[in-house]
């Protein structure tokens, strides 16, 4: 118990915390600096690896599509925009799926469904493999009339479009829509969805509950309350858990690697055969790798490191100003 000293004369003091108090935070700061130095320690390495190929490519290392490293020619440029767009694929199918099952657990589900939905966490401990196979295997080849359908109702916008692809042609094949960027997205997305369904489902359960009732007591219907008080109030963990599941699908690498055509050239078009990342770039080139070729992997590695960094410390900034509960109307 915490001793008060109650001298006469003076203020009360309470006396520093004790032995186990002070364990426990030297405990917390030093695994605080063993992550710390993991971090840097993995950037110093891909840094250390990657120079050489650094050194001789220079910034065009950014803007070349080919990956040529042996004669000199290799670059970037068409796998970090393949995995920017197989991301941004995968955070357009996970959120609103995460949103609308968070929302359901913690304000609509029974205690007994609680549970059992409660159970999509598992997922998360699928391993990546497996969705990679169910993507590869049965997705892509029992869905093709969806990214179709897309194509012929929504191709003239130009992320949609898909070249050689004529709708009223009767020899026309559906497989130009296979192995694309819309399937790695969608197969990623089932797969980061798990992390952001929990981040926002506890984010949402800490609505404080006379907010709640306040909005109920001035007429306020149950969406009435989930728009003015649950969703406000769990702003940050929605962004929060949007940013993990962003840096779980920029780095993704064995379900892409076993879905799409690897090409290298920028591709922005998502419906279309063909597409590639820096994860997947690594996975499909290292055990063939010379020499210099490892460190132009390194350097890729590299690159992807420090996007996601810039993600993660762009995420936490943005937490920073929205802190849950600050926007509620209640």
């Amino acid at each position: 118990m915490t001793q008060v000293d109650t001298a006469p004369g003076t203020r009360r003091r309470v006396r520093p915390p004790g032995g186990a108090d002070r364990v426990f935070r030297g405990g917390i700061r030093a695994a605080g600096l063993v992550v710390l130095a993991i971090m840097v320690t993995v950037g110093g390495f891909l840094l250390a690896n990657g120079t050489k190929a650094l050194s001789t490519a220079g910034w065009d290392f950014f803007t070349t599509e080919a990956w040529q490293p042996d004669s000199g020619n290799f670059g970037i440029a068409a796998v970090l925009v393949g995995t920017l767009l197989i991301a941004s694929v995968a955070l357009c199918v996970a959120f609103p799926l995460a949103l609308c099952v968070s929302l359901y657990i913690s304000e609509y589900a029974t205690r007994g469904k609680r549970f059992w939905i409660g159970l999509v966490d598992l997922m998360a401990a699928i391993p990546s493999v497996v969705y990679g196979l169910f993507g590869a295997v049965y997705l892509q080849w029992h869905t093709l009339d969806v990214p179709r359908w897309i194509g012929v109702h929504l191709g003239w916008i130009p992320v949609f479009k898909v070249d050689g692809f004529e709708p009223d042609d009767p020899l026309g094949t559906n497989t130009v829509f296979a192995s694309s960027t819309f399937y790695a997205g969608f197969v990623v997305g089932f797969m980061v969805m798990p992390i952001m369904c929990s981040v926002m489902r506890e984010a949402f359960s800490q609505a404080p509950q006379g907010e709640r009732e306040g909005a109920y007591a001035l007429g306020a219907t149950r969406w009435g309350m989930i728009r003015s008080v649950v969703l406000p109030f769990g702003r940050s963990g929605m962004i929060g858990g949007t940013m993990l599941g962003l840096g779980r699908a920029l780095g993704e690498t064995i379900a892409v690697y076993m879905i799409i055509a690897p090409v290298f050239a920028i591709q922005p078009h998502v419906l279309q055969s063909g597409a590639n990342s820096v994860s997947a770039l690594i996975a499909q080139q290292w055990g063939a790798a010379s020499p210099f070729g490892l460190s132009a992997l390194m350097a890729a590695g590299l690159a992807l490191f420090a996007l996601t960094l810039v993600v993660n410390f762009g995420a936490s900034a943005v937490i920073a100003r929205s802190r849950s509960g600050q926007g509620s109307d209640a």
